[in-house]
């Protein structure tokens, strides 16, 4: 009877692990694999209508993408060039000039609750109010796509080349959250290495190394 008892349970055991591993095993990933990684941010930054509806080119944000390794955060100067005039949403803007003109008054300022943390890491929420400098904090944005040290990737070698950066970033004109869309493993690195050889990028023949030493150093 005992030795039923510990058969029924080991195959009770046996079956609950059979169902946690068929569920678990399309969310496996390897060590270091940050595929979906998408950190809140201190501002709700929107990729989505900066790159997908006013259609803002990457680089105009990221400055340095061609002439760097590092393809750059953009400093609070880039998004004040804009939104020095742009302080809201154009609806929340045209609702307020909408009752202005009933109540027979002028609008008044409409400015976001996101916006209004880049006026306040900057100094310029209030005009009328002196901002010690010292006192000011940046915006510390969250890096989303994180590879190795041991890797060697450099932005300007693939923006030169002709590299679309939807190629490793995905389709970032339809995200509301930045997230990591590829894996961007050793794997996946190598095999577009090999496809565009093969294929060329942008319609010019390219000769991308699949060399150990043109990553890892």
């Amino acid at each position: 009877m005992r030795e039923r008892v510990i058969t029924l349970g080991l195959l009770v055991a046996l079956f609950f692990g059979v169902l946690v591993l068929a569920k678990g095993a399309g969310e496996w990933r390897s060590p270091g694999n940050q595929q979906g990684y998408a950190p809140p941010q201190p501002i709700a930054f929107s990729h989505r209508l900066h790159a997908g509806e006013l259609a803002i080119d990457c680089q105009f944000c990221h400055v340095a993408a061609d002439n760097s390794r590092y393809a750059g955060i953009p400093t609070s100067d880039i998004c004040y060039k804009c939104h020095k005039f742009v302080t809201a949403p154009y609806a929340a803007v045209a609702e307020e000039r909408r009752k202005a003109s009933e109540e027979k008054r002028e609008p008044r300022p409409i400015v976001s609750e996101e916006l209004k943390k880049l006026y306040e890491a900057m100094g310029v929420a209030d005009p009328l109010k002196p901002v010690d400098p010292s006192s000011l904090e940046p915006i510390r944005w969250v890096r989303v796509h994180n590879l190795p040290d041991h890797v060697l990737f450099s932005h300007q070698a693939h923006v030169q080349a002709g590299v679309a950066c939807q190629r490793c970033h995905g389709p970032v004109e339809t995200f509301e959250r930045m997230y990591q869309y590829e894996t961007l493993s050793m794997g996946w690195c190598v095999h577009c290495h090999r496809e565009v050889n093969q294929t060329g990028v942008s319609g010019r023949p390219v000769h991308a190394s699949t060399d150990c030493a043109a990553c890892h150093y």
